[in-house]
């Protein structure tokens, strides 16, 4: 099957890696020339213009695998006006579940086929046995397009979640939940840390990834991590966020489901890209007004 790449960046070139060796045939584009030379490399042949997409046999199928926003919106938009009736466009970002409903009314109007895909396992699961939550309204087109996510998911490793939009709104769930677990093994180790004996990290994450009830990808991250930097003394606690997590959270707002935990780790994650807070001087000033409490000073 031959397909098209549109954005070649991290995820996007891994994911070109991953369709060629499971036997698809890669156009790949991508403003950046160097983006184009590393698909050009692994044996993907490049367009000079998205236009050039026309080239496909029919149905097209075009993958997408841009920024969340602007860049994927322009790229939809632009598509729609470029491809026929019954292509098939898919979009594996981080996009927002409702733009995702507006792009799939969008190419709809031109009779081509929309599967918002949500996108899991980082860059190794792009290249290697990844994760795909897909949407999408045509099953008929979904079970054509199905065999490329059976050769670059792993097993089990994909699943056709039906309506357009509920592709990208898994994904967004699946990272609120991702924000809360990455906290929890955070603050584990920070209290680690802090505490009266001396463990090694690199250590207590393998064990913990070794049939511990904890045990998880992520703790064998960490250990990965720790193994390279024991004390992460390399690191600033700054921790930035795509903004699925605070998507997450508005849903729960919205439906009003309490999510304690999601809200709470986005809340952390806010307070890591300021070096002090105002409120916080707010509270200590008010310890100390009221009961003489001791308070840091610059």
């Amino acid at each position: 099957m031959k397909l098209a790449m549109i954005g070649l960046g991290k995820m996007g070139i891994n994911l070109t890696e991953n369709l060629i060796h499971n036997g698809e045939d890669v156009l790949a584009f991508d403003l950046n020339e160097d983006a184009k030379n590393s698909a050009r490399n692994l044996g993907a042949e490049v367009m000079n213009d998205l236009s050039d997409v026309l080239s496909l046999p029919a149905p097209r199928i075009i993958w997408v695998m841009l920024p969340a926003g602007k860049p994927t919106n322009t790229t939809i938009d632009e598509l729609s006006s470029i491809l026929n009736k019954n292509d098939i466009v898919i979009d594996g970002g981080n996009s927002f579940y409702e733009d995702s409903l507006k792009h799939n009314e969008i190419l709809k109007k031109s009779g081509i086929k929309f599967f918002d895909v949500g996108t899991s396992g980082g860059m190794s699961g792009a290249n290697h046995d990844g994760n795909f939550m897909i949407g999408g309204d045509d099953e008929d087109a979904f079970k054509f397009i199905e065999p490329i996510f059976e050769g670059i998911a792993m097993k089990d490793g994909y699943l056709y979640t039906g309506k357009a939009g509920s592709g990208h709104y898994l994904k967004m769930i699946h990272n609120g939940i991702e924000y809360g677990m990455m906290q929890s093994i955070a603050e584990g180790f920070d209290v680690l840390t802090h505490g009266q004996f001396d463990y090694d990290n690199e250590a207590v994450a393998k064990v913990w990834s070794n049939g511990s009830v904890i045990r998880s990808w992520l703790m064998e991250l960490a250990e990965s991590a720790f193994a390279k930097d024991p004390k992460l003394s390399d690191l600033k606690g700054v921790m930035h966020s795509s903004g699925e997590g605070k998507w997450t959270l508005d849903e729960a707002l919205k439906l009003q489901v309490p999510t304690p935990v999601i809200a709470a780790s986005l809340m952390v994650r806010y307070r890591s890209l300021e070096d002090d807070t105002f409120s916080g001087k707010v509270v200590a000033a008010l310890r100390n007004e009221f009961g003489g409490h001791n308070v840091d000073k610059k």
